[in-house]
């Protein structure tokens, strides 16, 4: 089998693999989101609440730029689980930075940051997998 088959057919698998995984991330983070909710902590961002859907619909965003990001260094990278891992590490702690700052009660940040650090969990592992050491 030539080298671009094999190539392809990891492109492939690793895209497959990500889209299970932002579906699995994408409902993680609404439960988690719903849970949170359910315990008293508001989901208020400037006076304005963020719908559960939300924090699915973001997932699913963000982690097809990752699926995206791997599937390029599958092609382009000399190490491509590592870069990815690398990359994609680095890009978490930074999504992190707008939860932070923005205008909401502590709570309400710490649970923007756990649906990142949930949905990071369940989708870099999954995708690093399918990449070649």
């Amino acid at each position: 089998m030539s080298t671009t088959a094999n190539t392809t057919r990891a492109i492939t698998s690793t895209i497959g693999t990500g889209v299970v995984a932002t579906a699995a991330a994408s409902v993680a983070t609404m439960a988690v989101a719903a849970a949170g909710n359910a315990v008293g902590i508001s989901l208020d961002i400037g006076g304005a609440p963020i719908p559960i859907t939300g924090f699915g619909v973001l997932t699913a965003v963000f982690s097809l730029l990752g699926v995206a990001i791997a599937a390029l260094l599958s092609r382009f990278a000399r190490h491509p689980r590592r870069a990815f891992v690398r990359t994609t590490v680095v890009l978490t702690m930074l999504s992190l930075v707008p939860d932070v700052i923005v205008d909401a009660a502590p709570a309400t940040k710490a649970l923007l940051m756990l649906t990142h650090l949930v949905a990071a969990a369940i989708v870099i592992p999954a995708v690093a997998r399918r990449l070649a050491a």
